[in-house]
């Protein structure tokens, strides 16, 4: 996806330069204080149209790049407007998202981030009340991280030994694995459905079942997936076919479903995306471990 990359980086480094020359503005997020507005669901949001012309010119000099608009929604700042669009290639697919400001004219790209004297906490709060997933170490720790991830996503499995590596040198964290299958993904929904009913059943299992999905991800397809991770439950130390049954029921989808809303109320827009005791980390680089692990060891002193 190289190609893709650096067509959205060019727009990335240019809005970049235009911030530097600005002057600088709050970075508000979600916050349950009712002093604070909330975006309003009546603004003038960007039509479909303008949207699509406005990609059209950011992106339409690069052959072979397609988009699909995914959504257009209020933003949590009151005003602005998130838009998210799939970019795709032949190498594959990326989501992109970005804020147009209250003026319709100006657009803003990257994350809008928590601010405040303790700006990570409102979304620990979120997590520590709304995590449900297969976890490892101690529930009671002071430290918790939290994984959404997808497992069809590429990036994810290529940030898992990162992840696996970051837990091995906190044993005393809390790990927590969100399911969140992206929408752009045609077998993600059911690989969750299927994880969701593994952990379950054993959660020793499940470790082992996202292990081994991931290690053969290139070769489940869509028509292949109720075969692959049946087997691939065989062989983490369940029984296949109770598995399969289970992620056929109601019952699963809702709870990823729920999954995914949680995933959505603390504003995740791809996978894999962690959060250190409520910091989000959205655009996990395997490169940047030594980066990781410095906030897993801030996050973890007492006065943090």
């Amino acid at each position: 996806m190289r190609s893709l990359t650096n067509a959205i980086l060019v727009l990335l480094l240019v809005a970049s330069a235009s911030a530097q020359s600005s002057p600088a503005k709050p970075d508000p997020k979600p916050d349950p204080k009712p002093d604070k507005p909330a975006a309003s669901a009546s603004m003038n949001l960007p039509s479909e149209a303008t949207v699509d012309s406005f990609l059209q010119q950011q992106f339409g000099y690069q052959e072979g790049l397609s988009w699909r608009i995914n959504s257009i929604k209020p933003a949590s700042v009151a005003g602005m407007a998130e838009v998210t669009a799939v970019m795709a290639t032949a190498e594959g697919q990326q989501l992109f998202h970005f804020f147009v400001a209250p003026d319709g004219e100006h657009a803003v790209v990257g994350d809008i981030i928590p601010f405040g004297a303790r700006p990570f906490d409102p979304v620990k709060k979120m997590l520590d009340k709304g995590i449900t997933g297969p976890d490892r170490g101690p529930k009671n720790s002071p430290l918790t991280i939290v994984e959404f991830g997808d497992l069809q996503c590429p990036a994810c499995k290529a940030a898992q030994p990162t992840i696996e590596a970051l837990i091995a040198v906190e044993p005393t964290a809390h790990f927590v694995f969100q399911n969140f299958p992206l929408e752009m993904h045609n077998w993600a929904a059911k690989g969750a459905a299927y994880a969701d009913c593994v952990g379950r059943a054993s959660n020793d299992a499940f470790w082992k079942f996202i292990s081994k999905t991931y290690e053969t991800q290139a070769d489940i397809t869509a028509a292949t997936a109720d075969e692959k991770l049946t087997a691939i439950a065989d062989q983490s130390g369940v029984k296949g076919a109770d598995i399969a049954a289970c992620a056929a029921q109601p019952e699963t989808k809702a709870r990823v479903d729920a999954s995914i809303a949680l995933g959505k109320s603390v504003e995740i827009t791809g996978t894999p995306t962690l959060f250190i005791n409520g910091r989000k980390i959205s655009s996990f680089d395997p490169n940047l471990s030594a980066v990781y692990k410095s906030l897993v060891d801030f996050a973890a002193r007492p006065a943090n």
